[in-house]
This record gives structure tokens, sequence and C-alpha cells, in this order.
């Protein structure tokens, strides 16, 4: 979703030639091969097909791997995305090899280094010549850790440029019905109200305590009148097996993972979220759904600040409590922040191509 729209508009860009490296970090179909169906994508020039594992062996396979491509095609700078494995490793092989690095959602922080993007986003910000940051905070944030003022564009949301693009599609009519019958979700969920969950980070999935909470907590939910649908991530079905947690059917409504284009429309027409996603805190913001993120803290703060997000922590009593309280009072509220606006892949290829240039 972050790389899509920059792309996209350096494909516009007179001799800009292109190649895109797929790491496969994100193994599964309905998470990677339909994104870029969805998202029209390139097919990736180079696939490493590294897949599952540790954060450790992603990391040096990624390395090694990508490395090989760096020294067959030398790049005159290099793009990494967001905060995932690929990203550091990215930056790291670009560094060592003297390559310029740009890092489009540069400066986020949640400021818990227990997260392991949090690790990749101080390490790959610091090795970046360009830093395209989504939010103002960034600035403040990049600039206590020492970074030179002159590296930093604040350029907007990239994953707002996608979902402005493709939200046209996900309102399409009949589209809901679709999603139902797809996947077999009763007609009663759609019609009558829904919430949409999702969750797959660590801390909420490798406690089994913390996960039955939450499976405890959507059943409550729909007990109360407002069903749950739940995607399921492949890690967090794995671990629901493992323990065999199975949510009542009538209340919590298992899927598989969507798509871009179905999960937005999902989103967009849901009562409310409640989610550990960092890219669902954005679009819900700027969808104004009201979301309820089920963390102690956010990299994204801006969706706290003047968006629809609240911020739960990890007492599943509090979720309960919040969204308890709003479902009373139906407020949600919240503004678009500053340059979301379905334009920042077009700021970052005309800052990358001016760049080029100046250093010729």
């Amino acid at each position: 979703m972050k790389a899509a729209p920059v792309i996209r508009s350096l494909d516009h860009k007179k001799d800009c030639i292109q190649r895109l490296i797929h790491t496969g970090q994100h193994y599964d179909r309905r998470m990677s091969e339909l994104f870029f169906e969805e998202l029209e994508l390139p097919k990736p020039d180079v696939s490493l097909g590294i897949g599952s594992g540790t954060h450790s062996e992603q990391t040096g396979e990624a390395i090694k791997r990508i490395g090989r491509e760096f020294e067959l095609n030398r790049p005159d700078i290099v793009l990494v995305y967001g905060d995932v494995n690929s990203t550091i490793a990215g930056a790291l092989v670009a560094a060592k090899m003297g390559i310029r690095i740009g890092h489009v959602e540069a400066g986020l922080r949640s400021f818990d280094r227990t997260m392991p993007e949090e690790v990749n986003r101080i390490v790959t910000d610091q090795l970046s010549d360009l830093l395209f940051i989504p939010s103002r905070e960034a600035t403040l944030n990049l600039q206590r850790e020492g970074v030179n003022k002159e590296k930093i564009r604040f350029v907007g949301n990239v994953m707002i440029d996608t979902l402005v693009r493709l939200l046209p599609r996900a309102m399409e009519k009949g589209r809901l019905d679709s999603i139902g019958s797809m996947n077999g979700i009763p007609s009663g969920f759609v019609t009558e109200g829904y919430a949409l969950a999702t969750f797959h980070r660590p801390s909420n999935v490798d406690s089994e305590v913390r996960l039955k909470q939450l499976v405890d907590v959507m059943e409550k939910i729909g007990k109360e009148g407002t069903k749950v649908l739940f995607p399921v991530h492949p890690r967090t079905r794995k671990r629901m097996e493992q323990l065999g947690l199975s949510p009542n059917p009538a209340y919590v409504f298992l899927l598989e993972p969507l798509g871009y284009i179905d999960f937005l429309a999902l989103q967009n027409s849901a009562s409310f979220v409640f989610t550990d996603s960092g890219g669902v805190q954005e679009e819900t913001t700027y969808l104004g759904v009201s979301c309820f993120t089920v963390r102690p803290n956010t990299e994204r703060p801006v969706t706290v600040k003047i968006g629809t997000n609240k911020l739960v922590g990890e007492n599943i009593t509090d979720l309960a409590d919040s969204i308890s309280k709003f479902r009373s009072s139906g407020i949600s509220g919240g503004k678009i922040p500053e340059l979301w606006d379905g334009k920042a892949g077009e700021r970052i290829a005309d800052l990358v191509i001016t760049d080029h240039i100046e250093r010729q």
C-alpha cells in the first residue's frame, strides 16, 4: 500500500528506471500476491522468497540476498518502506555499499523498543539520506535523535494515496454482499451493523491469557448486539488453533485474510474497529470510523490527537469499557491530518528525481 503510489508516480518520470525487489517476507498469498493484483503493482523484477522465520533469520537472509542483487544491479537510490524486516535489511545493505537511501514513512516512533518495528525504524532513519515523513511530529522525533533537518521532507501519508484511489471501488454497490457471500458471512452480520477486529502483534497474540481475553471481549460485544467480523492473520489463527480458541460464530465470525479492497470496504462500513495494526489506525482516521487500538502506545499519535483513534492500552477491561461508552454515546468526530490528500507519492517522486539531478 505504501510502495504502489510511489512506483506509479516514478513510472511517469522521464529516464527513471525502477527495479522492484520483493523479499517474500509476507508469504501468504492473500497477504502478498492478491495485494500486488489489487494495487496494480508491477510484477517484481526480483522475488527473494525469504518466507517465515525469526526476526533475525528473516533480516539476515534478506541482507544476504539483497546484497547479491545490488552487486548485479547497483541502483542510484534505494527506497525502503515502513518498518518491516525487509526495510532495515535494504537500508543496511545500501549503506554499506555507499548507495543513497530514501525512507518512506520515516520518523514514526512508539518509544517502545520491545517492538521489533521500532528498532527497524530507528536504525533505518539513522542510515537514510532522504527521510519522507507522513506527519509533522516525525520531524521532532528525528531531530531528537540527531538527524540533520536537511534530510527531512514532509510529504504526507502514502497509505492514504492508496486509500483515496481505491475507496470508490470499495464503495461499489453490492461490494459488502459480495464479501459476505464469498466468505460465508451470515447476512445479519452486515445488515444489522458490525464491528471489525484485527490482531496480529506478539504482545496480543502470543500470550494465552491475552488472546483468550480478546476472544471473550469479542463474544461479549456480539452478545450485546454488535456482531464482530474478525479477518484472522495467519499467525493469529495458528495460535488460536494451538490454544483451542473457537469463538461462537453467532457472535464472532472468523474470516480468512482479505484483500486490500475488501478489507477497506469492511472498515468503511463498520460501526467501529478494534485493532493492534498501525495502518488501520491511519485508514480509520481518514474514513472517520472510530478505532480502538489495543496497545499501550502508537507510532501514529496524530491519529489520536486529531483523528478517530483511541489508545486503550493492554488492559482488556479498558477496551470493553471504552467500547461500551462509545456505543452509548455514538461519538466519533476527528479530522483528516495535514497532507493526507492522496498526493504523497507524487511529492516523493518529484523529490527523488530532484535529488538525483542535483547530485549530477
